[in-house]
C-alpha cells in the first residue's frame, strides 16, 4: 500500500534525528548520575540537610525525566515499525489511521525533546519571573496586559508549571496595568526568555464607542528566579525601600496589608516590587533577591560572550519596539518579527498555544549564535 510506503520513508528519516538526539542528551552519564543520586538517598543522614535533600531530589526527577522520556520515544519508533510490518503481512488498511496518528505524535514529541536540548545557557533550568506593563493605548493596553497574562498562565498550566503571584496593578478602568509573576516548572526560563519584549495589539476596542481599530501595546521583562546566594553587594545609600498596602485583583493570591515591599535602585533606575508573600519580612526578602538577579544579569550583559544569552532591557512601550504582533481585525493573524513564524488561529495562541513560537525563537537563536 502507498500509505505504508510513505509512514516506512517517514519513519527511516527519524533514525538519524533520535540518534543524534540520544548523543546530545548524554544519557549514559545521566544514567549514572541516576544510580548515584540514588544511592545517596538510601543512605543514614540523607535528610539531615534538608535543602540539599530537596535539591538532590529535584535534580533526580529531572535527570529521570529527561531518560523516561527518550526511552518512551525509542519504544514509539520500534512499535510502529512493527505496526507498518503487520500493515504489510496483513494487508490491513485499517491500521493506516493508528500508524499515522503514532508517527505526528512521535515526531511531535521528538521536535519537543530536541527544543529542550538547545536550553544550554547558564539560568536555561531556573523558574521564571515575567513582568507585563500596559504602554501606549490607556485602557485598551491594560486590558490587552490582562488578556497576555491570561495566555501565559494557560501555557504554563499546560505544561504542569505553577504560577505565583508576586506583584498585581489593577488598570484604572478595566484589565492590569503592571502585573509580576513567577512560572515554577523545569526550564521555564529557557522556554520564557525569548518572549521578552513589546508585544503589540490590533483590534476593534470594545473600550472605543465609535468601533474604530486601535493599536495597544504591553511590554514583557522576563528574568531567572535566580535561587542561589548572588555575589552582589548592594549598598543601603543607593537603594529606597518602600512599603504600601496590597492591592489588586490578585484575590487569593494577594495580602491585603501594609506589608507589599518596593526597593528602588538609584544607580540604575531598576524597581522591584513583591506583594504575594506572607510578611513584610518575605516579601522584602523576595524583592531583594529580584533586585540581585536584576543586578546580576546587567552585570553578565556587560559581558560581551554572553550578550547573546541574555537580552538587553526592554525599552518604550510602543512603535518600532515590538518582537511580536497580534492583530484580531481587519484578518486574524499572530507573527513574530524575529523568527517570520505565524500563525491564524489567534484564539488558539491567546489560550495559552504560543509554543511554536517559542520553540521557533529557541531554534533561531541557536542558529544565529552558531554562525
Amino acid at each position: 500500500m502507498v500509505e505504508l510506503d510513505q509512514f516506512k520513508v517517514e519513519l527511516q528519516g527519524l533514525k538519524e534525528p533520535l540518534a543524534q538526539v540520544r548523543g546530545s542528551l548524554d544519557l549514559n552519564n545521566k544514567e549514572k548520575r541516576i544510580e548515584e543520586l540514588e544511592r545517596e538517598m538510601e543512605a543514614p543522614g540523607f535528610w539531615d540537610n534538608p535543602e540539599d535533600a530537596n535539591e538532590k531530589m529535584k535534580t533526580l526527577k529531572e535527570l529521570k525525566d529527561v531518560v523516561d522520556k527518550m526511552s518512551a520515544l525509542e519504544t514509539s519508533y520500534e512499535d510502529i515499525q512493527t505496526l507498518i510490518e503487520m500493515g504489510y503481512e496483513e494487508a490491513d488498511e485499517s491500521l493506516i489511521p493508528e500508524i499515522r496518528e503514532e508517527l505526528d505524535s512521535l515526531i511531535s514529541r521528538l521536535d519537543d525533546i530536541r527544543i529542550a536540548t538547545l536550553l544550554s545557557g547558564e539560568f536555561d533550568g531556573e523558574n521564571a519571573i515575567l513582568k507585563l506593563s500596559a504602554g501606549a493605548g490607556g485602557t485598551e493596553s491594560c486590558d490587552w496586559a490582562a488578556m497576555l497574562y491570561r495566555m501565559y498562565t494557560r501555557w504554563a498550566e499546560k505544561r504542569g508549571f505553577t504560577v505565583d503571584v508576586l506583584d498585581y496593578l489593577d488598570g484604572e478602568e478595566a484589565g492590569i496595568k503592571s502585573v509580576t509573576f513567577q512560572v515554577n516548572g523545569t526550564n521555564a526560563y529557557g522556554y520564557l526568555k525569548g518572549e521578552k519584549g513589546v508585544h503589540r495589539l490590533v483590534r476593534i476596542s470594545p473600550f472605543n464607542a465609535q468601533g474604530k481599530r486601535q493599536t495597544s501595546f504591553v511590554s514583557l521583562d522576563v528574568m531567572p528566579d535566580i535561587e542561589k546566594d548572588i555575589d552582589i553587594e548592594i549598598n543601603d545609600d543607593d537603594i529606597r525601600i518602600d512599603t504600601y498596602r496590597s492591592s489588586g485583583a490578585g484575590g487569593q493570591h494577594i495580602n491585603k496589608t501594609s506589608s507589599a515591599i518596593r526597593i528602588t535602585h538609584f544607580p540604575t533606575g531598576i524597581v522591584v516590587q513583591c506583594q504575594n508573600e506572607r510578611s513584610q519580612h518575605m516579601n522584602k526578602d523576595k524583592a531583594m533577591q529580584m533586585l540581585k538577579a536584576k543586578l546580576y544579569m546587567l552585570k553578565l550583559e556587560e559581558n560581551k560572550e554572553k550578550l547573546d544569552d541574555i537580552r538587553g532591557e526592554v525599552t518604550e512601550i510602543g512603535w518600532g519596539n515590538q518582537i511580536r504582533s497580534y492583530v484580531f481585525q481587519p484578518y486574524k493573524l499572530v507573527k513574530d518579527l524575529r523568527t517570520g513564524e505565524e500563525s491564524g488561529n489567534v484564539d488558539a495562541v491567546m489560550d495559552g498555544n504560543i509554543d511554536r513560537f517559542v520553540n521557533s525563537y529557541l531554534k533561531w537563536i541557536n542558529t544565529s549564535d552558531s554562525q
